[in-house]
């Protein structure tokens, strides 16, 4: 592959773990061809894409997809997300017409796409080679939400020809079935893997040794528990987003570790309390990290996500109602009771590196 290279990647905005599952492998890329260039478009603001992506790249700040119109972290909103993509398709011509002038500005060699359709479409009709990578897509998200309206297959339709005119739809380990699609090809897991700050974290914050860290991570999409109605569990640190303004000894606010990453925090914390989504729980499982989960039973993709981690990680899943009373006392000491298992190792971003050179050295 020319080291200068030219390649456009369009993630979508729809919260932190699309980010999340394409940063490692952007970022493998980068390290074997430092002077190819980078495009990235995404509704994400550029200072989180620039926390997990290493490295210049220029970013077109234009969302391609919204995913699923969401109430927080864990509610749908689907009669709102089904006129959403009723609208969405009604303007697709002037939408798709949008895309291709970004791409044509980005003269792109070749298109990575997580998850936006329109961004394939348009790469199908400007003849650039294009791959998905995801472990989920929206017309089976859709589909899962709203199996029965009238006009399903009608919106469907665009979306399933374009994921299908990918070279290859990449699925890592663990995803969602996608069986109306004929190019998928399966990888390991995606995850980045960080560092344990654990003993200079205990430092800095004061802890005491033996104390259980829980790192609060429920995603890129705001959901603030009612934090001070939460009993207190002797022991327990809970490691809280600066934006929460929480006023409690046993609530610190992360942000005064500002130079530990998303990561680093969750390779040095004892238990990651988070919610099902793919980013979360590959960086659990492959940074040995125990994860104590909110459910998510409506989501589409969450079976398989949860069954995952269940077998490979070490998790212990609680009601939505725990997320209000707090009541999660029982369900961390049988987190830690447990024997854990050793790190997953995330083979799949080498895999999805090579399925990039080669997209690549196809242009």
């Amino acid at each position: 592959m020319a080291s200068t290279k030219r390649l456009y990647v369009a993630l979508s905005g729809h919260g932190f773990g699309h980010l999340a599952q394409v940063a490692p492998v952007l970022n493998a890329w980068r390290e074997r061809w430092p002077q190819a260039k980078l495009t990235l478009q995404s509704a994400l603001s550029e200072a989180a894409l620039r926390q997990r992506i290493d490295g210049p790249f220029d970013h077109v700040a234009l969302a391609a997809d919204f995913g699923m119109v969401m109430v927080d972290a864990l509610e749908t909103k689907i009669p709102e997300s089904l006129a959403a993509y009723r609208q969405f398709h009604a303007e697709w011509e002037a939408r798709l017409a949008e895309q291709e002038r970004a791409l044509r500005a980005a003269q792109p060699d070749g298109v990575l796409a997580d998850v936006p359709y329109l961004t394939l479409a348009a790469a199908h009709r400007l003849r650039i080679p294009a791959l998905a990578l995801c472990s989920l897509n929206w017309a089976d998200i859709l589909a899962g939400y709203c199996p029965n309206i009238p006009d399903l297959a009608e919106l469907r339709k665009p979306m399933l020809s374009a994921y299908n005119s990918a070279k290859a739809f990449l699925q890592p380990t663990p995803s969602m079935p996608m069986p109306d699609l004929s190019n998928v090809q399966k990888l390991g897991p995606i995850a980045a893997v960080g560092r344990n700050r654990r003993a200079e974290i205990d430092r800095r914050l004061g802890l005491r040794e033996r104390e259980i860290v829980v790192l609060m991570g429920l995603g890129g999409v705001d959901m603030r528990p009612p934090l001070e109605a939460w009993p207190e569990q002797p022991g327990v640190r809970w490691l809280v987003p600066p934006n929460w303004a929480v006023s409690r000894p046993d609530m610190l606010d992360w942000g005064v570790l500002e130079d530990c990453s998303m990561v680093d925090l969750i390779r040095s914390c004892d238990v990651l309390f988070t919610k099902p989504g793919y980013g979360a729980f590959t960086e659990a499982a492959c940074n040995g990290a125990r994860a104590l989960y909110v459910a998510r039973d409506d989501w589409p993709e969450e079976p398989w996500l949860s069954r995952w981690l269940v077998e490979h990680g070490n998790a212990v899943k609680v009601g939505r109602s725990r997320l209000d009373s707090g009541d999660l006392a029982d369900a961390l000491r049988l987190l830690l009771e447990r024997p854990a298992k050793p790190p997953v190792e995330p083979r799949g971003i080498a895999e999805a590196v090579g399925w990039l050179e080669r997209l690549l050295d196809s242009a």
